[in-house]
């Protein structure tokens, strides 16, 4: 079983990575919340980045945001850069868990991810990038299994409420569940909302490389997953979808590659029953259909030329209608932010064999909680690495690269989100 305890060489459960960027705040804040929930009701923690200056920032930004002035001098601060090898190795000696906020992690992910290997620290990141996030299990699975560190990629709103929402619904349903389709609304309050530019910035370069993804999946040299019942159909590009009663397109994340991963690893080692998956997000009336439809033409246009890609880089408001901006939400619109995810399965029930006839039941639930990138992510990812620290046993025998399903099926982290407001129910 892999260490999960503090030692006086490693005195921190966690060390947050990357915390003066803009998610690296919310995630220090959201670490402070919940430290009494850490092993034996206590946590040891550390905030680490490039420049002490700013981290110290963080640390006086969440003391004065939560009441709590003992972060002004009672958390430890660790310079480490992704640039210089040496400082990644003395931040992970130290920590038994690494939360790492650097992103894009196509670009700045990999050091971090070697130097936790290397180190004995495990790892946790909120990625929604399929080519990193399968880069790193081709690349340091092996290597991962053999030192005990677990290396657990999208524990944040991509892919934990997706991921975790599948196995929920497997679990809620009376039978064999076959297939799952997802809706994703998000809602705003009365001042609007907006992503912040680092997922905009992944969305370029993962855009651009998307060629290369598909050559990286075949080096796995996987076999296709037999299906059980129905194939699930694709949906087109653009429809209105009865289930959310507004026009929807597919899922452009991480959360299709990530269940499916999933799945393959509860098929291999568990001997379970693949459930198909297909993600779709709702964009509302005709009105934001028109807006979509010329962004992404424009978008698909430029991405392809390095030009293209810089303009993208730096205007982020005008090429996405404001939806992604370098400033991020306020604080104020991410109150009045939430989101909903619905779930419709179908399986066979109990009483009728999976290999006879058409599937014959069905299931919905939901996840729902508050605005996704910076107050949802925070929590899942938080609770996904006090998951780690108190139910180890609970985790896959061996260390290696995981998705947040195949790490966390057998835990209460359903339950630990349920408790924080990302609520998991059957409708």
């Amino acid at each position: 079983m892999a260490s999960v305890r503090t030692s006086s060489s490693r005195p921190y459960h966690l060390v947050v990575f990357g915390a003066s960027g803009f998610t690296g705040q919310f995630v220090v804040e959201e670490v402070a919340r919940t430290v009494s929930e850490g092993p034996r009701g206590n946590l040891k923690w550390a905030v680490a980045g490039r420049s002490k200056q700013k981290l110290e920032q963080v640390l006086e930004q969440a003391a004065s945001v939560l009441g709590k002035p003992e972060l002004r001098t009672g958390v430890d601060i660790i310079v480490a850069d992704v640039e210089e090898p040496d400082s990644l190795a003395a931040m992970c000696k130290q920590a038994v868990i690494v939360l790492n906020c650097v992103g894009p992690y196509r670009f700045f992910g990999e050091p971090v991810v070697k130097a936790c290997v290397e180190n004995g620290a495990h790892h946790l990141d909120i990625s929604g990038e399929p080519q990193f996030l399968e880069g790193m299990q081709l690349n340091y699975h092996n290597q991962a299994s053999d030192k005990g560190v677990y290396i657990i990629g999208s524990c944040g709103f991509d892919s934990i409420p997706a991921d975790m929402g599948v196995l929920y619904t497997r679990e809620q349903f009376k039978g064999t569940l076959t297939a799952v389709e997802s809706f994703l609304t998000v809602k705003a309050g009365p001042e609007g909302g907006c992503i912040h530019d680092g997922t905009w910035q992944s969305a370029i370069y993962g855009f651009a490389d998307s060629h290369k993804l598909q050559s990286l999946r075949k080096k796995f040299n996987y076999k296709p997953l037999l299906s059980v019942g129905s194939k699930l159909k694709r949906r087109g590009a653009l429809f209105y979808s009865n289930e959310i009663q507004q026009y929807t397109m597919p899922f452009m994340g991480s959360d299709p590659s990530v269940v499916k991963r999933t799945q393959r690893f509860l098929v291999e080692e568990h001997q379970a029953s693949p459930v198909q998956y297909g993600a779709y997000a709702g964009i509302g009336g005709i009105g934001n259909v028109i807006k979509l439809m010329f962004a992404g033409m424009l978008f698909w246009l430029l991405v392809k030329f390095s030009f293209g890609r810089d303009l993208l880089a730096k205007n982020p408001e005008f090429f996405s209608f404001g939806l992604f901006s370098k400033a991020g939400p306020t604080r104020k619109q991410m109150e009045a932010s939430s989101f909903r995810f619905v779930l419709h399965g179908e399986g066979y029930t109990e009483e009728l064999d999976p290999s006879q006839g058409k599937p014959n039941g069905k299931i919905c639930t939901l996840v729902q909680g508050p605005e996704c990138g910076y107050v949802a992510t925070p929590i899942a990812m938080v609770q996904a690495a006090l998951t780690i620290l108190n139910e180890a046993t609970a985790l896959p025998k061996s260390g290696g690269v995981y998705t947040p399903g195949a790490a966390f099926a057998k835990t209460t982290l359903i339950e630990r989100l349920n408790k924080h407001g990302i609520k998991f129910s059957v409708i």
